[in-house]
């Protein structure tokens, strides 16, 4: 009897494991971040591809808000994300609407003359396998989320810099410190407009706030690539 319900106890482990497995290819059927190849994918030589999966990559985009953004951040940047490789494909993480993996040549088209700048920690060796895996693993909360319109400090909503920095910050890196709004170029006519049509007169000046340009400034970055 025993040797009955041991037997049986393996064969109800073995269904309920493959049970959960064939839901989880039919619930991420197309998802890049739960491919079975990223190991593979994050042992690949840099001399491969000017790309090396954690980069930032910055870009000037051409609508109105990132034009308000470049103006109240006295910068060309208006627009990040960050660089995965995903089995064996590039893609970059960005918050637009909604929060999504792009593909990196779909990304680079989107910006103002197809220009960019990737900058790198200088210290990359930081970035093991192990810190990237957490990273992607964290970044997967924020996927599909809205974009954040209002700049706010929380995680219900998030805008592009904003999701850089705190999926590096995931990993004990804290790219820049954090800004309030007050703090940015505020009285710019276009930039005044925009804040009105967002806020009204309730303005949040002390929102804490992290923009491209601190990202692109951060001391801990170095270029690695410039198309401007």
């Amino acid at each position: 009897m025993k040797s009955k319900k041991y037997l049986f106890s393996i064969i109800t482990f073995v269904l309920s494991f493959g049970c959960a497995l064939f839901i989880a290819i039919k619930v991420f059927p197309n998802n890049p971040f739960t491919g079975g190849q990223q190991e593979k994918a994050v042992t690949k030589k840099a001399t491969e591809t000017p790309y090396r999966d954690g980069d930032i990559i910055f870009q000037t985009s051409e609508s109105k808000q990132c034009e308000a953004v470049r103006i109240a951040t006295n910068s060309k940047f208006s627009h990040c994300g960050i660089i995965y490789d995903l089995n064996g494909k590039w893609f970059v993480f960005e918050a637009v609407q909604p929060v999504k993996l792009t593909p990196i040549e779909d990304w680079i088209k989107h910006g103002k003359g197809s220009q960019y700048v990737i900058k790198r920690l200088k210290n990359d060796r930081v970035l093991k396998p192990d810190v990237l895996e957490k990273m992607k693993a964290y970044s997967q909360q924020f996927e599909g989320k809205e974009y954040d319109a209002y700049f706010e400090w929380t995680d219900n909503r998030i805008y592009c810099s904003e999701l850089v920095w705190k999926i590096y910050q995931h990993v004990g890196i804290e790219l820049s410190q954090l800004r309030e709004l007050k703090d940015f170029n505020l009285k710019n006519p276009m930039v005044q407009k925009i804040l009105k049509e967002r806020y009204g007169n309730d303005i949040p000046l002390h929102e804490k706030v992290v923009a491209p340009s601190d990202l692109a400034d951060s001391n801990l970055l170095k270029t690695v690539a410039d198309t401007y």
